[in-house]
């Protein structure tokens, strides 16, 4: 039986659903170029509220969640919160070209990994898979 996103691989397992936030319509084409052709189902948003109500309503829950740190209305952080208030133990990685890794480091929701823009497609498939455990 297929899950709600009808994505399967070949041997009938649901392929890893990754959920891509960023208000840059460019980079999020860039996340699903990368990661499709590696066997994940992307679904992207350009507005953090939008994706955290999906978030809640997705039956099953993405697998990964990308995100940026700077976006219209709401933050990474802010979207890790409301994630996590949701799903306690989500893998998220934050991705951003306006900050570093010290932004987080005194908030409650940090992110499981984090990646710096610009950042090569291998690096960013390297660190989906790891926090996918594989």
């Amino acid at each position: 039986m297929a899950d709600s996103s009808g994505k399967q691989n070949g041997d009938g397992k649901r392929k890893p659903l990754v959920f891509a936030v960023d208000d840059e319509p460019m980079l999020l084409e860039l996340l699903t170029l990368v990661l499709e052709p590696l066997g994940y189902v992307v679904r992207t948003f350009r507005d953090p509220a939008s994706a955290v109500r999906e978030f809640e309503a997705a039956n099953p829950k993405p697998d990964v969640i990308i995100t940026d740190f700077a976006m219209h209305r709401m933050n990474g952080l802010d979207l890790i919160r409301d994630c996590r208030r949701i799903v306690p133990l989500q893998k998220i990685l934050m991705v951003s070209g306006t900050v570093d890794a010290t932004v987080y480091r005194d908030s409650p929701y940090k992110p499981d990994k984090f990646l710096a823009k610009p950042y090569p497609a291998k690096q960013l498939a390297d660190l989906v898979k790891s926090l996918l455990g594989k």
